[in-house]
């Protein structure tokens, strides 16, 4: 695995994640036709808004685009809770991806058969060769973009919860977030390591004690889940300087 931190203001971070993910685009689908991106929810979403924007909108080829949740909400499409709706409200609807390539939740199932479906749509694309196959067999993302909480939860994988030791499922589910609304779907540890390409984005000071828990000279035994983070691949961190002031007092 290949580390990287950046810390930008937030202008230049959004200018800099745009870059990134435009070069990323350009590369994979030379290299294979097609792109795998994996979105979470939070603030990440408005930190993409330069894609919609010249020169990144008009030179990315969208129709190759595939997009996916590393973690949804069990709420309904439209719902103010929903990841989709808010990278749909953001992002998505401004830019000409084909609807068949966006891969929101079944939001007529209950989070167990959601989180089976989806899984099942994942193992169907990477038979298919749209998704790509890591060196021990599962899905292999081209790129995912996620978000941290203060608490360092990545997806819906919080401190403490039997679900960081999950390894047999690709997707499943979570009844008892200690973040509303309590019921949610997430890609598994396992299947967020195995990406070609993490963006860890993370801005404010309230998100600061964790970056330096993940980043800083931290002693603690007991790991965040952001800390679990180690993709095959590489990793870059795009932090704002609220989010990295504990590391400059180092």
């Amino acid at each position: 695995m290949s580390v990287k931190v950046e810390v930008f203001s937030k202008e230049h971070l959004a200018v800099s994640l745009a870059y990134d993910v435009a070069q990323l685009s350009t590369k994979f689908t030379r290299e294979r036709g097609a792109f795998t991106v994996v979105l979470s929810g939070g603030s990440l979403i408005k930190y993409l808004r330069k894609l919609v924007e010249p020169p990144y909108v008009d030179s990315i080829d969208w129709s190759k685009w595939h997009v996916f949740w590393v973690d949804e909400r069990v709420v309904q499409k439209d719902h103010l809770d929903s990841n989709y709706k808010l990278a749909n409200d953001g992002f998505l609807s401004k830019v000409p991806i084909p609807p068949t390539n966006i891969y929101a939740i079944d939001d007529a199932l209950p989070a167990d058969g959601a989180a089976d479906v989806y899984e099942t749509n994942l193992r169907r694309l990477v038979k298919s060769n749209v998704i790509a196959t890591s060196t021990t067999e599962l899905p292999k993302f081209d790129l995912m973009l996620l978000g941290m909480g203060p608490d360092g939860h990545v997806a819906s994988l919080f401190p403490g919860h039997p679900l960081l030791m999950e390894d047999k499922k690709w997707v499943t589910f979570i009844m008892d977030s200690p973040k509303p609304p309590s019921e949610r779907i997430t890609f598994t540890l396992p299947i967020i390591n195995s990406a070609s390409n993490i963006a860890m984005v993370v801005t404010g000071q309230g998100k600061a004690n964790a970056v330096y828990s993940a980043l800083g000279d931290n002693q603690n035994t007991d790991k965040l889940p952001v800390q679990l983070v180690s993709p095959e691949g590489e990793m870059k961190w795009y932090l704002d300087l609220g989010a990295a002031s504990k590391l400059f007092k180092e």
